[in-house]
């Protein structure tokens, strides 16, 4: 039996005696990019945040590669809702205090090269000695990305990073990380609000009921085949299925299941559904007729 390259075994967390979430499991595996998604109060964030050692859970453990997760590391780096940049310091000085921290032993000019290659990966290399106050907010989140994935971490955790973005600077910042960690290329888990986000990125979806003491209800795998292209995802089989499994889940069950727990049920029992392989050619083609006729 092989084991996931993340295992989260039985976590919960409580304020006082009232629990957020409790008896959590899930595990993300070597490459796999993992989105959660549920409503604001079901404990989102503070997963995330005890991912990646910021907090710690009030039960239960989290082993990543064989090793209990006991605090901040920088195998996992984090992208968070803002830009968390040094405001006195350029693009180029906010990737480089990170990879200082990473690589004490490095030259400065070793540093600096490895810099100005992560901001060249995400489009900023013109822009690399222009400080925060100088930047657009797109550009702000591209040297989260760039400083993230200059430390070459193996876990990369996202707390919706595109959420405070206009509609097109997120667009093209999914497109981005779709080329950049998309399909096995490096080990991810994000929180998002965004459906058709999680669709565009994930291999899985994790969907969290409502809180208070909220739950992991179900595992939806994403079997729309890679590479996904955002402007023509809508056009794939099984698309609709997917996203409207998802948009049902979020506007009825998950407030319907808010707080039970059925009889004999343990964290450990979360079912994995696959409802893109339920939508069969003829519904696709029905559908995309009628948004045809529509445009």
């Amino acid at each position: 039996m092989t084991h996931p390259y993340l295992s989260i075994e039985g976590i919960g967390r409580r304020y006082g005696t009232r629990p957020v979430f409790r008896d959590l499991w899930f595990g993300v595996n070597r490459g796999e990019f993992v989105c959660l998604i549920g409503h604001s109060g079901c404990g989102k964030t503070t997963i995330l945040n005890i991912l990646a050692g910021l907090e710690a859970p009030d039960d239960g453990a989290l082993v990543m590669d064989g090793h209990e997760i006991s605090g901040p590391s920088l195998d996992r780096a984090v992208i968070f809702q803002s830009h968390a940049l040094y405001p006195w310091l350029t693009a180029l000085g906010n990737v480089a205090f990170a990879l200082k921290s990473r690589h004490p032993k490095w030259s400065k000019a070793e540093i600096e090269a490895r810099a100005r290659q992560a901001l060249e990966l995400v489009g900023l290399k013109d822009a690399a000695l222009q400080k925060p106050s100088e930047l657009s907010g797109g550009m702000k989140q591209r040297v989260g990305i760039a400083r993230a994935l200059s430390l070459e971490p193996a876990m990369l955790l996202m707390d919706e990073p595109f959420s405070a973005l206009d509609a097109l600077t997120r667009g093209t910042l999914q497109d981005e990380v779709v080329g950049l960690v998309g399909g096995g290329k490096q080990t991810a888990f994000m929180i998002t609000h965004d459906v058709d986000e999680a669709i565009l990125l994930a291999d899985r979806i994790l969907l969290m009921t409502n809180g208070p003491d909220a739950r992991l209800a179900e595992i939806v795998i994403n079997t729309l085949p890679r590479p996904r292209d955002r402007a023509n995802l809508h056009r794939q089989p099984g698309y609709y299925a997917l996203r409207n499994h998802i948009v049902d889940f979020l506007v009825t069950r998950s407030r319907v299941l808010a707080g039970t727990r059925p009889d004999g049920w343990t964290g450990r029992d979360v079912p994995e559904v696959a409802p893109a392989l339920s939508e069969s050619q003829p519904e696709m083609k029905r559908q995309t007729t009628m948004e045809t006729i529509g445009s």
